[in-house]
């Protein structure tokens, strides 16, 4: 085995493939990675800001509702204390009640954190001590309460009504504070978030850069094992061509010796022995002569077996009468010897064609005959051989049962394949089942010299 057909036996790398594909992998799991645990931490950061909302949402309803609570019973303290009609003590009293005891609910209800715990805790305990205040003037009759209220009220009731008013609005602060603090818990999560996405697209890019930095230099790799491939390929079919041409060369030069050999040495021979067979019958007795006549008749089927077979090899006429005579000999053995009616035409041939160029059409020609006796059945078949310029067209046309071309590719037709193709023509062949078989050739020839009259 030659070295270059080595070369082209060994495979390509596969260890370069898997580092790309481990590498295509691991940015795929990486940005895989990467999304799952940013839409892992935006969840979170969604349900935490939630959360931050709807505590916030809650701490001030509750604180809304407290304050108007508290602001309402002392409303109704002050309407009490302005209040000259005794027949609405029990009224006032029952309200005062009922408020009291919705406000402490809410003070036992409130979601109070930390920061907020002590805000509320005062709030409870002035809204008590106003409370005993409260009581304690419920207690007075009407002339000691309208004598007496205004002074209390002014004095004590009001100031604690301020402080809870103060105190409502730290605990509102508060609630804002925690807010705030919920935001920018967020933020900071979000910063450390970004961080991380930062990181892993950075990550992500590094990586692909790479693996394009790696699957272009294994594609420029591959590209130039395919280029030396190739060339490989070029070369080897370029040796195989000149192979194959020095192989017809070969078989045409040792036809053309087997040929003249028959021709001139057997042929001769048996040409001779033919004329002594002749000879010995004339003088030979009556009773020998129909002996040598046999022996004769069997020296004269061998001549014509050794012509047959010489002209078979390379028609002498080929190179003697030219290339219209040798198709039209060949013609009529054709038809001679077979079914098939062959008609042979010709125009503007020339008789100084290379003796390359006349074997092959010749070659052409005979493949195409056979193939029709043998393989399609036909009855008829027309040959044709023009010359127009430089270029010399050859056409065989059969009416047999036709053919596939494409798929059906046998050894004669890659024979004249070659042929053609090793002078620089084309060939072309047109046929389909039931429809014919049509062989179009054409070959490179010189301009036919015209002779001066």
């Amino acid at each position: 085995m030659s070295p270059s057909s080595e070369r082209l036996n060994q495979p390509l790398p596969g260890t370069p493939r898997w580092i790309i594909s481990g590498a295509f992998l691991g940015l795929l799991g990486i940005m895989l990675i990467a999304s799952m645990t940013a839409l892992h931490d935006l969840n979170e950061m969604h349900r935490g800001e939630q959360e931050a909302r709807r505590d916030f949402l809650v701490r001030t309803q509750a604180l809304s509702s407290l304050s108007l609570s508290i602001q309402i019973y002392a409303e109704t303290v002050q309407h009490y204390a302005a209040s000259t009609d005794p027949g609405s003590d029990d009224g006032v009293r029952v309200v005062l009640t009922r408020l009291t005891r919705e406000i402490d609910a809410e003070f036992s209800g409130y979601p109070a954190g930390t920061q907020e715990l002590t805000a509320l805790r005062t709030i409870a305990q002035l809204f008590a001590r106003q409370r005993e205040l409260v009581d304690g003037m419920l207690s007075w009759s009407g002339d000691e309460r309208r004598r007496r209220a205004p002074l209390l009220l002014d004095r004590e009731v009001q100031p604690i009504q301020m402080e809870i008013l103060q105190r409502s609005d730290q605990l509102r602060m508060a609630n804002d504070q925690t807010l705030h603090d919920a935001d920018q818990a967020l933020l900071a999560q979000f910063a450390v978030q970004q961080g991380n996405l930062t990181r892993s697209i950075v990550l992500a890019l590094g990586t692909a850069l790479v693996l394009i930095l790696a699957s272009l230099v294994y594609i420029l790799r591959l590209e130039s094992q395919t280029r030396n491939r190739y060339n490989e390929l070029v070369r080897s079919r370029g040796e195989l061509e000149l192979l194959s041409a020095r192989l017809v060369d070969a078989q045409e030069t040792e036809r053309r010796n087997i040929s003249r050999e028959l021709h001139d040495e057997v042929g001769q021979t048996l040409g001779a022995l033919l004329v002594d067979f002749g000879r010995l019958s004339a003088s030979a007795p009556a009773e020998m002569r129909e002996q040598v006549e046999h022996m004769k008749s069997v020296c004269e089927r061998s001549v014509k077996s050794v012509r047959d077979l010489a002209l078979l090899l390379r028609p002498s006429m080929l190179d003697d009468l030219g290339l219209v005579a040798a198709l039209e000999w060949q013609g009529r053995e054709v038809s001679r010897t077979s079914e098939l009616e062959v008609d042979v035409q010709s125009e503007n041939v020339s008789d100084e064609l290379p003796d390359e160029a006349k074997v092959t059409v010749y070659r052409l020609v005979q493949e195409a005959l056979n193939n029709a006796v043998r393989h399609s059945g036909a009855r008829n078949a027309r040959v044709r051989v023009d010359q127009d310029g430089h270029r010399i067209r050859v056409t065989v046309a059969d009416d047999g049962r036709g053919f596939n071309p494409e798929r059906v590719r046998g050894m004669g037709i890659l024979g004249m394949e070659e042929r053609v193709k090793r002078l620089g023509g084309s060939l072309a062949i047109d046929s389909k089942p039931g429809q014919g078989t049509t062989l179009t050739a054409e070959l490179p020839a010189p301009q036919p010299q015209v002779k001066p009259a």
